[in-house]
């Protein structure tokens, strides 16, 4: 059963008559993601950090530097933001980056990468690489603790981090772990996956908007097999960061994210995985509505600190 909480959030957008975002402009759609994440945002429920730092990475991509309320060396979090590669940027997802700061004891180096369609894929990717390069080279700028670094992201964040891990598996630096909170993992448009359909309209998230989504981020003629690309189709996944993965019942991306937690693990990666009922894309933000998203949320941050904290021994 869907929870009442985020069924009432869901039905109170439904009568707004506001129009999906696949039938506006990029533009239109990063301004109405905005107004429905920091428009609506009550400042009282943020966690809170001891400071929160703008920066400007080489190469000019923008960034912001969360530090915890912890003494001593902590963990860095290269965390990357959802939106379809098409919206969100450092305020969308403020509460993300603080809320892993928080409940994780570690830095954040939250990364404004640079969205399609302006610069479609590999551009994203190339800035979210470049940024987790920059941390491990000024780790003791962030959390001081080079053998505790991991990524993190939320849907389109999640695929970033899944392909920073690919990358950096046999270049380095070495990550200590992954957090994948419902990745879009697969853009091979011929793959089946129940919950694309079960989900595809309804729940925040719609399949009109995931190909609208995939229509600005992929270039013409791109190979959607392209591992860098959709994560799901890696020929060889061993040797990653271990990894916790989380999906929701009322997803259309809950499938694949199965799917990708399952080839990890016939991989050989140990992989701490949730699917979360009664929970929609996006529930990582709507801890101060639904208690049983604030109760996953606690969850997953606890199950990230737990691999970092092994990393240390």
């Amino acid at each position: 059963m869907l929870d009442p909480q985020i069924a009432g959030l869901l039905q109170l957008m439904a009568s707004s008559g506001t129009p999906p975002m696949s039938y506006g402009t990029p533009a239109q759609a990063r301004e109405g993601f905005r107004m429905l994440t920091v428009g609506l945002r009550d400042p009282a429920t943020l966690a809170p950090v001891r400071s929160a730092e703008d920066v400007e990475l080489p190469g000019g991509t923008p960034a912001r530097i969360y530090l915890p309320e912890v003494d001593g060396p902590a963990p860095t979090v290269v965390f990357f933001h959802g939106g379809g590669f098409v919206i969100g940027d450092l305020e969308t997802h403020d509460d993300h980056a603080r809320l892993l700061c928080a409940e994780v004891g570690a830095a954040v180096l939250s990364v404004d990468y640079r969205l399609a369609p302006e610069h479609r894929w590999p551009a994203g990717l190339e800035d979210c690489l470049a940024a987790t390069r920059w941390a491990a080279e000024h780790v003791d700028e962030l959390g001081g603790d080079a053998d505790r670094i991991a990524v993190a992201g939320d849907s389109a964040g999640g695929n970033l981090s899944a392909a920073v891990c690919m990358a950096l598996r046999d270049s380095g630096p070495r990550l200590a772990a992954q957090l994948l909170l419902y990745p879009a993992v697969d853009f091979v448009e011929a793959s089946e996956h129940p919950s694309r359909e079960q989900n595809a309209t309804g729940y925040l998230l719609t399949s009109d908007d995931m190909a609208w989504f995939g229509e600005n981020y992929v270039p013409e003629g791109a190979d959607r097999r392209d591992p860098r690309l959709s994560v799901l189709h890696a020929p060889d996944l061993s040797g990653l960061p271990p990894a916790v993965v989380a999906t929701a019942e009322y997803d259309p991306l809950r499938d694949e994210g199965e799917a990708y937690a399952d080839a990890l693990e016939k991989a050989g990666v140990r992989v701490i995985r949730h699917l979360y009922p009664g929970l929609i894309h996006g529930f990582f933000g709507l801890g101060p509505l639904s208690p049983a998203a604030a109760a996953a949320n606690r969850e997953l941050c606890a199950d990230l600190r737990g691999l970092l904290d092994g990393a240390a021994r």
